[in-house]
């Protein structure tokens, strides 16, 4: 097993984690464990770019929707349908 060495821990973080881990009966050692395991087991099931970054891509002439790139509308003029006819 690998080991891991953090310094620079916040005093009121320590103290927090101490408490943490004799609530749920373990040592310091093992909260910490638990507490990074489930941080990663979180993010791995987050998708691998934001919805954001997946949106701009798309909208920028990198994406591909229905298999035709999206046409660009900048500069196009915009005109009010009329429901009249």
């Amino acid at each position: 097993m690998a080991q891991l060495l953090i310094r620079k821990v916040d005093e009121r973080v320590k103290a927090r984690l101490q408490r943490r881990a004799r609530r749920n009966g373990r040592s310091m050692e093992a909260e910490a464990r638990e507490i990074l395991g489930d941080a990663l087991k979180h993010e791995e099931k987050t998708p691998a770019v934001g919805f954001g970054t997946a949106t701009v891509a798309l909208f920028s002439g990198q994406g591909i929707y229905l298999g035709k790139p999206i046409p660009e509308i900048r500069g196009m003029r915009m005109q009010i349908p009329t429901f009249d006819e």
